[in-house]
C-alpha cells in the first residue's frame, strides 16, 4: 500500500491507473490543449507571416586573428609567474 497525503492506495488501483492512462494515450483523436487552441484562433484571424526553416546569419562581430589570442593567453601566463616570484621573493621565512 501507498501513501499519497492521507489517502491510501493499493497496488492494483495503481495498476489500473496506469492501465488507464495508456488507454487514453492511443486514443484516436486527441483534445488540443489550451494554447493551441488559443494560437489556432489567433492565427485564423492574423496568419503568422512564412519563416524560413534555417535564416541566414546575421553579421559576425568583429573577429581577433589568433595571434592576438596567444599574445593574451601568454601575456596572463607570464604576469602569474611574475606575481608568483614577487610573492615567493617578499615571504619571510
Amino acid at each position: 500500500m501507498f501513501d499519497t497525503g492521507g489517502i491510501r492506495v493499493s497496488q492494483q488501483e495503481d495498476e489500473d491507473r496506469e492501465f488507464d492512462l495508456r488507454w487514453a494515450d492511443q486514443a484516436e483523436h486527441k483534445e488540443p490543449s489550451a494554447r493551441a487552441r488559443m494560437l489556432a484562433a489567433r492565427w485564423r484571424e492574423n496568419p503568422p507571416d512564412p519563416v524560413p526553416f534555417r535564416p541566414d546569419p546575421g553579421p559576425a562581430g568583429p573577429r581577433r586573428s589568433s595571434w592576438v589570442s596567444t599574445a593574451v593567453v601568454l601575456g596572463c601566463v607570464a604576469a602569474v609567474i611574475l606575481l608568483l616570484g614577487y610573492i615567493q621573493t617578499r615571504a619571510p621565512y
